[in-house]
């Protein structure tokens, strides 16, 4: 294989990859109205990560103690979880984790640059 037809495959591999992590996050026009009705930002980073610097009002439950301490937390499955992680890859596990146990309004807002754009207003 020649090496355009390499880095054409990689090039669209990339593509793809980026389209699918965006398509999982949650639009930027829907955070405003869900922070000011009341929804949870999560970290899903682990402790050191979040202690080295974290969002305003964000509350920290790393994606390996989502399924226990999250329940125990938040019992309104109804509640508005918005999370995120480093680079939106364990906030996208997590969503689909507390889907999977019934939280409805459960939304990816993906790396932290851009939650902090999004809970931000920027």
């Amino acid at each position: 294989m020649s090496s355009i037809a390499t880095a054409i495959i990689l090039a669209i591999v990339v593509i793809i990859y980026t389209l699918l992590k965006r398509s999982s996050q949650i639009a930027p026009k829907s955070v405003p109205a869900y922070l000011k009705g009341g929804a949870l930002v999560i970290d899903v980073r682990n402790h050191a990560e979040f202690n080295s610097g974290h969002l305003p009002n964000a509350i920290n439950i790393p994606l390996d103690e989502i399924e226990m301490t999250l329940p125990r937390r938040v019992t309104d499955k109804n509640q508005v979880l918005l999370l995120h992680c480093q680079s939106g890859m364990r906030s996208g596990l997590a969503a689909k984790k507390l889907k999977r146990l019934g939280y409805v309004n459960t939304f990816n807002l993906g790396s932290y640059n851009r939650a902090a754009r999004l809970v931000s207003g920027n």
